[in-house]
């Protein structure tokens, strides 16, 4: 299966009204926003858990990186509620549930061999945030040219995107341009490498983004 594989292309995908397909498993529905293989597949996705549903144990032997956006999503390592973001390094397994159902956006087999930190992170909390370029940033994860954080963007805002290795957004809240596209909330756009991109948000915003990871 190939989903916006090639990665010298922009890709974009507004997931209010976009099509959920089933796993293989009951209860757990996936929305594909890039994908290469099957069910062993380096792959983002937003995945939505029913109440009471679970998936079986698998292990991630090149990684997963995950953001709860609704609900709490559970595993033998604890319960992670709305904001949190997690990163289970290669190697790592578990057989996660929701008890209550819940979504999350998650990335796998997408780390370097040898970045093993596992990272735990509510990013609901206010330590660890700080004002930079016109929005308030929480550092989530760096590694070699990797880039990964939350960014709250004040109304009139604007920061400056590194695109040398491309970059990623899942916009949260808000509104923003990009490149003189406009993106509105529940918005999920990718950036192959190139200049340096102006992101602005004239009523505020609220996004994940990730820089420095694309390989084109």
């Amino acid at each position: 299966m190939r989903v916006n594989a090639d990665l010298t292309k922009p890709a974009r995908l507004d997931v209010a009204g976009a099509q959920w397909t089933p796993s293989p498993l009951p209860g757990v529905d996936r929305l594909m926003l890039d994908r290469v293989g099957d069910e062993v597949a380096r792959a983002t996705t937003i995945v939505r858990y029913a109440r009471g549903s679970r998936f079986t144990a698998h292990s991630h032997d090149a990684g997963e990186e995950f953001l709860v956006l609704d609900g709490v999503f559970s595993d033998a390592s604890g319960d992670f509620g709305p904001g949190s973001y997690v990163r289970n390094p290669p190697g790592s397994a578990h057989a996660p549930w929701s008890e209550n159902g819940c979504t999350i956006f998650v990335k796998l087999r997408q780390f370097d061999d040898n970045d093993r930190a596992r990272i735990v992170i509510d990013t609901t909390r206010q330590e660890g945030w700080r004002e930079e370029n016109g929005a308030s940033i929480r550092p989530l994860h760096e590694y070699g040219a990797e880039r990964v954080f939350m960014a709250r963007l004040a109304p009139g805002a604007e920061i400056m995107l590194d695109l040398a290795g491309g970059a990623e957004m899942l916009l949260l809240e808000g509104a923003v341009t990009a490149g003189g596209e406009s993106a509105a909330a529940q918005s999920w756009l990718r950036f192959p490498p190139g200049k340096a991109l102006a992101l602005k948000s004239a009523a505020g915003a609220r996004a994940w983004i990730k820089t420095g990871h694309i390989n084109a």
